[in-house]
Parts: structure tokens; C-alpha cells; sequence
């Protein structure tokens, strides 16, 4: 008897336990690919397994369906091995310890994977030859949580499906419609010292609530970056100074919550610096009242220094410049009714490093619509082109745009509406997925993500709902049923 015995859907969960029993972390899938290899071989279905480690399932339509669109059921077959500092847990070969309390599944002080619900979702459809769908093509990627390597590297040639179902959300009743698309914009600047004396002070800005550059980007809290550059340009307007140093944010995917710089000045107008430095605390603490608690702003005085390297005036004024005309932030709403309050397009400058003989950033770029992530990129590349720097596109991945006339929608949300007499959410996430990529190889498919409740993903406090995976279960069924 499995720990998840007497939970329905039984098949469901058995094979989900299953692959909780083995380890599955992102480049470590042989287990986990050759368990659904020896599920097709034992089932007859052909299956296809990809040198990038991506497992393929095809399952043959029921008995008046033949002649239906053909529908993709995709999800991934890695999770990420978090656990609590007190756990013993070993992600490369032991199983999960799976434990039950009311609706919840869990694994003690580690991360559940709860989305590899999926594949027992998948499955147990597969095996089934009374339930009613088209012919389905079960697509299980490789290395989701290792930049989607699996799925950039799958071959889609072998696919024929104009529908794709993904099972890979969180947030049950909610139907994810687009994703953004994104890139990075790397920016670096030639900068020229001279040497210099004075009263060396070191400048924080820090205490930001920060978060995902996409996902939180809409709740319009600072970048340390940009108030750094703010601050550069009032103390410029203000006083003499000579700039040594100047650094802010960890991750281009976060919106960076602290920066500081290390700068020279006079003694006389040491006064006036820390001043300045405490009525601009005072004007940010302001402007940003209702979503930033701990706005911190202050210098530090080091002592004096001689013959320090600090920036030329004409380095630092081109330095200052760009930081204050640089976009960030979010700079396009969503225009679809379907999609109110998403954001569409969206910068972050998130790594700033003045480092030898460059000044280097590095923006985070994103757009479900990809013509706007290009001309977002551009306007990054004309002004730091215009000053004499270089700017290059890394990392560029597609986005999935809304589909205003989807048939799977419609269809998903009837039968939503149907069984729980409210309808769902429809929204889009302004963050990459694997459907952005597969809608990319695979132009004009009808795509939709739904699954299950599980909170705290990716935690040792992840928990998967019960009962949200047995709606989710019936739903798909009268979906698929009505895909005639």
C-alpha cells in the first residue's frame, strides 16, 4: 500500500507516487524517461524518447474521434530539489518522503514537485479506453527548471497536434492565455579615470521589496539602480563630486533592491552631500509610500583618500545620462479585454557594475507581443549607441501571444462554467514558459495552461491539493470529450 492509496483519481495518484519514488532533478531524468518508456511499451503505444532527455507518447484517438484535430498534452518530467537546512534528504537517489494531511500532499522538508501530477494525469488518460478524445501526442520535456533546455531542443517535426493543453500551472480555475517573450539587453559604456583626492563616501540606496523582474513588475516598487542614477544626477546638479565606484542588483531577473557608490568631494561640500542625500531619502520614501516600507537612503563618510581612480567629468556625465533615460519598469498594459490588468511589455534594469574600463548593465526585456520586445531593445541600443557604448541582444526566447478567437478556450471555459457554476480566470503570466517556445515552432497552435492548486512552489513547504487534482481530472475528460 502506497502512502497515497485511497486518494482518487487512484490511477492518478499511483503514478504519481511512483514518480516521487524516483529522483528526478533537472539533468537527472534516465529514471523518470524510462518509466514512461516502459509505460508505453506495456500499453503498445509508440513513443519516441529524444536525445535532449524529452519523452514522446502517442495515444490513438477513441472510437468516433478519429477524425478529430489531434491534441497535445504537455507537461515536464524534472522538479527542483529544494529542502529545509535540517533535512538529510539526498535529491540523486533517495525517494521523496510523501506524507498526507486533509487535502494536502507534501514531502517532509522538501519540495514536492507537485506539477509532475501531470504525468500521472497523462498516463492514466493513455491507459484508459473509456474515455472519449482525439488523438493525443503526449509531450514530456526535459530540463524545464534548467532553462527550458529540453523543450528549446525538441523536434517538433514528429508533431501534428493544432491544440496543446499544458498542465504545468498552479493555480486551479485559472487559464493562462500567453506568456511574454524576452531577452537580455547588454549594455557596456567605455569609461576613463583620472586620479583624485578628497573625502571618500560610500552611498547606499537599499531596502526595496524587489521580486521577479516579470512577475512582480507591476506592483510598481523601486529599482535601486534607477534611484541610484536619480541621486547621481540631483548630487551633480548640486555639488562637485568625482564618481569611484558604482554597483547595484545580483540578477538580471530581479528587480534590484540595493545599490551603492563610492564618491570623492571636498570638505566643503561634505554638508551639502549628506544633505542632499537626506532630503532625496525623504522624496523617495514619498513617492513611493504606498508600496515600499523600508526605503533606506544615507552615506557613510570613509576618510580621506589621495590620488583615488575616479571617472573623467565627461565619463560620468554620459554614465549619469544613460541611467536617467534608460526605460524600466513597465511600459505597456494589456489591450484585451480577456486580460485586464496584465502587463504586456516591461523592462527591468537589473545588474549594474562599473567595472575597470566599462560601465556595464544588463535589462531584463520583456513582451508578449514580440514586436514591442524588439523595439524595446532598440531604444536600449540607440541610446547607448548615441553615447558611444555597445549593446548587444542575449539569451532572445519567443512569448506566446493571446488568441483572441481560440476554440479551446471557449470550449474550457463551458465546461468550467459547467461543472463549478463560476467561470474562470483568464489571464496571461508576463514571464517565460515552455508554451511560449512550443508556440513558436509550432505557429497558429491553440494553446491553453491550466492544473491543479499547489502553493509554495518549489519550497520544502509545497503542498498539492487532493481534491483540486480530481476536479482537475473531470474537467480534462469533458474537455477532451467535447474536442470533437
Amino acid at each position: 500500500m502506497g502512502i497515497l492509496s485511497g486518494l482518487e483519481p487512484a490511477r492518478v495518484f499511483e503514478i504519481f507516487e511512483d514518480i516521487c519514488n524516483i529522483p528526478h532533478a533537472s539533468g537527472n531524468m534516465e529514471g523518470i524517461a524510462e518509466y514512461l518508456c516502459s509505460f508505453a511499451e506495456k500499453n503498445k503505444l509508440r513513443y519516441i524518447r529524444e536525445q535532449c532527455g524529452n519523452v514522446i507518447i502517442f495515444v490513438p484517438a477513441s472510437e468516433g474521434y478519429e477524425d478529430s484535430d489531434i491534441v497535445m498534452l504537455q507537461g515536464h518530467l524534472d522538479m527542483v530539489c529544494e529542502k529545509s537546512a535540517d533535512s538529510r534528504h539526498n535529491f540523486e537517489r533517495d525517494p521523496l518522503p510523501l506524507a498526507v494531511m486533509e487535502d494536502m500532499i507534501f514531502s517532509k522538508k522538501t519540495a514536492l514537485g507537485g506539477n509532475g501530477v501531470a504525468i500521472g494525469i497523462c498516463l492514466a488518460l493513455a491507459e484508459r479506453d473509456d474515455i472519449a478524445h482525439p488523438a493525443l501526442e503526449i509531450v514530456m520535456t526535459a530540463n524545464k527548471e534548467n532553462d527550458m533546455l529540453g523543450v528549446k531542443a525538441l523536434d517538433v517535426s514528429v508533431l501534428n497536434a493544432r491544440t496543446l493543453i499544458n498542465l504545468d500551472n498552479n493555480r486551479e480555475g485559472v487559464f493562462i492565455t500567453s506568456c511574454a517573450g524576452g531577452l537580455k539587453g547588454h549594455i557596456q559604456l567605455p569609461v576613463r579615470y583620472r586620479r583624485r583626492s578628497g573625502e571618500k563616501y560610500n552611498i547606499v540606496v537599499s531596502g526595496f521589496m524587489g521580486g521577479h523582474s516579470g512577475k512582480d513588475i507591476h506592483k510598481y516598487g523601486g529599482n535601486a539602480n534607477i534611484i541610484m542614477g536619480r541621486l547621481l544626477h540631483l548630487l551633480s546638479s548640486k555639488l562637485d563630486f568625482d564618481l569611484v565606484n558604482l554597483r547595484g542588483g545580483l540578477m538580471v531577473s530581479a528587480i534590484p533592491r540595493d545599490a551603492d557608490c563610492t564618491i570623492l568631494v571636498s570638505d566643503e561640500n561634505v554638508p551639502k552631500l549628506e544633505t542632499v542625500v537626506e532630503e532625496f531619502e525623504r522624496t523617495i520614501r514619498n513617492e513611493y509610500r504606498a508600496n515600499e516600507n523600508n526605503v533606506q537612503i544615507y552615506c557613510n563618510d570613509l576618510g580621506y583618500f589621495e590620488e583615488e581612480e575616479a571617472l573623467t567629468v565627461k565619463t560620468m556625465e554620459r554614465l549619469v545620462f544613460l541611467l536617467n533615460t534608460l526605460p524600466d519598469g513597465v511600459q505597456k498594459m494589456s489591450v484585451d479585454r480577456e486580460t485586464p490588468g496584465l502587463v504586456e511589455a516591461s523592462l527591468n534594469i537589473g545588474i549594474m557594475r562599473l567595472n575597470g574600463a566599462e560601465f556595464l548593465l544588463e535589462a531584463a526585456v520583456r513582451s508578449s507581443v514580440a514586436s514591442e520586445k524588439y523595439y524595446l531593445s532598440d531604444k536600449l541600443r540607440y541610446l547607448t549607441e548615441t553615447i558611444g557604448g555597445h549593446y548587444d541582444e542575449l539569451g532572445d526566447y519567443p512569448g506566446w501571444e493571446f488568441k483572441s478567437d481560440s476554440r479551446l478556450l471557449k470550449v474550457m471555459n463551458s465546461v468550467y462554467l459547467a461543472q463549478n457554476g463560476s467561470a474562470p480566470v483568464i489571464t496571461g503570466v508576463h514571464a517565460g514558459l515552455e508554451t511560449g517556445i512550443i508556440s513558436s515552432k509550432l505557429p497558429g497552435l491553440d494553446i491553453i495552461s491550466c492544473g491543479p492548486e499547489i502553493t509554495n512552489v518549489r519550497t520544502p513547504n509545497e503542498r498539492l491539493s487532493i481534491s483540486s487534482v480530481e476536479r482537475l481530472w473531470k474537467f480534462l475528460i469533458a474537455v477532451l470529450k467535447e474536442l470533437k
